[in-house]
């Protein structure tokens, strides 16, 4: 499983070359040396933010997919990907970040008022991985059903009522603006995907348009370049190149 990434928005948006370096050609040297090793199966974690990308953290998640998908026409190694919502309190996620801000006595930042986001537990995201390891045949994109997105400042608010607090008289909530890369909802599919259902009613997969195995090779050459010689500008043009969807804000 390969769950190595830089993953917060914000600074990737900051840093773009290393977060092309790491998440994409990191994900490339994993998924070559798997196929050298012979490697059975290889689940690479996603993400929502793959999904018409606004960030360059989504965009690197969303060339991983396509790696994934061009090397599993390569051997015998079967490479699947899952696609993750935000995982309840794990490292940089909102509630660890409130909490903390609570236990402070506020103010409790949330960054606008409409901000919504997928959820998911620990356990349904080791689930997840298990059950497409189980499932997986090679070049799939597997999604969980998270249901509704959960608005952000609701989140916030019923955080505070837990805590045995009254809102706007022992703390108070304040709005301080989307951060570079931000969009107010995440998807988990595009509207050209669809679903495919799996025997499983809480997964489907995500139905992918073909990687050409030799394209993808050239661009990503180029791409390399332009990351050891930080040029922002240069990333930005190939990350879109590869990926059309991609609008960086």
């Amino acid at each position: 499983m390969h769950a190595a990434a830089y993953k917060h928005v914000p600074l990737m948006e900051e840093n773009v070359d290393e977060a092309v370096k790491n998440n994409i050609f990191g994900t490339e040297n994993l998924v070559s040396t798997s196929l050298k090793q012979g490697v059975e199966k290889f689940i690479f974690i996603s993400t929502d933010k793959a999904v018409n990308p606004t960030s360059v953290m989504g965009a690197t998640k969303r060339v991983s997919e396509m790696i994934c998908l061009a090397y599993n026409l390569k051997n015998d190694t079967k490479f699947i990907s899952v696609r993750f919502g935000n995982v309840l309190n794990s490292r940089g996620s909102v509630i660890p970040i409130f909490r903390e801000q609570i236990k402070k006595g506020g103010p409790i930042e949330v960054t606008h008022p409409e901000m919504k986001r997928y959820f998911m537990l620990t356990s349904e995201a080791c689930l997840l991985v298990m059950q497409a390891g189980a499932m997986g045949k090679g070049g799939e994109v597997f999604v969980l059903d998270m249901g509704k997105p959960i608005k952000i400042l609701d989140l916030a608010k019923e955080m505070v009522k837990l805590s045995g607090l009254q809102l706007d008289k022992d703390i108070t909530i304040v709005f301080t603006g989307m951060r570079p890369g931000e969009k107010l909802f995440e998807e988990m599919l595009t509207a050209e995907e669809g679903t495919i259902a799996t025997q499983n009613q809480k997964i489907f997969m995500a139905k992918m348009s073909a990687t050409n195995p030799e394209a993808l090779e050239v661009v990503l050459k180029r791409l390399a370049t332009a990351a050891n010689e930080n040029n922002k500008e240069k990333i930005l043009d190939i990350l879109k190149e590869l990926v059309p969807h991609y609008k960086n804000s």
